[in-house]
């Protein structure tokens, strides 16, 4: 599952136990990248917080699955195949279209963000994310004027850039300890977006 040592469920104990209860799927089940900080249990607790807040709270105006679909394009562009299928699979599911879940991998995986599938709303956003997650120190602050031009507001933006910044955090996670998808149940996400502190995942 990793490349270091995990501590499994059953044998969790004190603050561990209480953070794998919040955060445990079906059937008790734990993410595996969950399962990776077990040895400094609050750095899962911010690991969970800060995912938490950037992609499944109810502050945010921009759709779940826009904001799914940059993370599967930022674990694309870091080669994180982990996070590609978990996060594929919850596009999916949030998109209840899976047609149109095909298109958005297959155009994301050619580099071709002039694909029809993307409107000047998601181009914009994916452009601005590709140049955030490879060219971070070239960005300036012209780099935001196709994503106003597009339509979105400046807390949009931001909504934007946190999910683009968290997925360089939780894919260098997964790449640097080197974290399968073995035993986890793909497309789970802490849904319950009117409870911030609702971190089970369904």
């Amino acid at each position: 599952m990793s490349w270091i040592k995990t501590i499994a469920n059953a044998d969790a104990t004190g603050r561990l136990r209480k953070l794998y209860e919040r955060v445990k799927g079906p059937n008790n089940n734990i993410d595996n990248i969950m399962m990776a900080h077990s040895l400094r249990p609050h750095t899962m607790e911010g690991h969970m917080a800060i995912y938490k807040y950037v992609l499944h709270h109810s502050g945010n105006t921009l759709d779940k699955s826009f904001l799914e679909m940059i993370g599967v394009w930022v674990s694309l562009l870091n080669k994180c195949g982990y996070c590609i299928e978990h996060h594929y699979a919850g596009l999916q599911r949030l998109l209840k279209d899976d047609r149109q879940a095909e298109e958005i991998r297959a155009a994301m995986v050619a580099n071709n963000l002039d694909h029809p599938v993307f409107d000047m709303r998601a181009k914009a956003t994916l452009t601005y994310a590709r140049d955030l997650t490879l060219n971070a120190a070239e960005l300036t602050a012209d780099s935001l004027f196709p994503l106003r031009k597009a339509g979105l507001s400046d807390g949009e933006i931001l909504e934007i850039n946190q999910v683009t910044a968290y997925f360089a955090y939780a894919n260098r996670t997964v790449l640097g300890l080197g974290i399968s998808t073995e035993g986890d149940i793909l497309g789970l996400s802490p849904g319950n977006s009117d409870d911030p502190d609702d971190w089970s995942h369904r």
